[in-house]
């Protein structure tokens, strides 16, 4: 696969099936951080436009198992809020064919935790002749996505919890 040498005719999705997203919450008496690697996404490159997806569920590493059932149950309700998501336009035009590194604005609706915000995401585009790799590191407010901390751990976690998204990406001929 040489992406160098797309043709954007016939040829104009990008497919990411191995995207990785990490969070960190950062909080004054405990550090909470856990990773997946079930990112998934598409990016249609003759309209600018994209899609990632991600089940919730899927996140490992958490300090204890306690802790990870605490996420899943009590923070995100995975059983009714299963996936994460982000949809929407890259503002910046940019040439997936030629290789170099780009910094684009990602402008679109973020949805966590069944609440839906719009967000412009910074991120970084690495176009080489064997793939693209986007990345990008921000952060998402708990009371944006309806997430409450009860009083009694408020301060173990984070009212703001950094992401950092890592997504690589193939051409997928439709």
């Amino acid at each position: 696969m040489v992406l160098a040498n797309w043709s954007v005719e016939g040829q104009n999705r990008l497919m990411c099936e191995q995207g990785k997203v990490h969070f960190k919450s950062d909080a004054p008496l405990e550090i909470i951080q856990a990773s997946s690697d079930k990112l998934r996404g598409v990016i249609d490159i003759e309209k600018n436009t994209f899609a990632y997806s991600m089940p919730v569920a899927t996140f490992r590493g958490f300090n204890s198992p306690l802790q990870q059932e605490h996420f899943y149950e009590n923070y995100l309700h995975v059983t009714k809020f299963a996936n994460a998501s982000f949809q929407g336009k890259i503002i910046e035009e940019i040439d997936f064919s030629a290789p170099g590194n780009h910094q684009i604005r990602a402008k679109g609706i973020l949805e966590i935790h069944g609440i839906k915000q719009e967000r412009i995401i910074q991120c970084d585009v690495k176009v080489s002749a064997d793939q693209v790799i986007i990345t990008s590191t921000f952060f998402v407010p708990l009371d944006d996505h309806n997430i409450s901390i009860p009083k009694i751990v408020h301060q173990k976690i984070a009212e703001e919890i950094l992401v950092e998204i890592e997504a690589r990406f193939s051409k997928n001929e439709i």
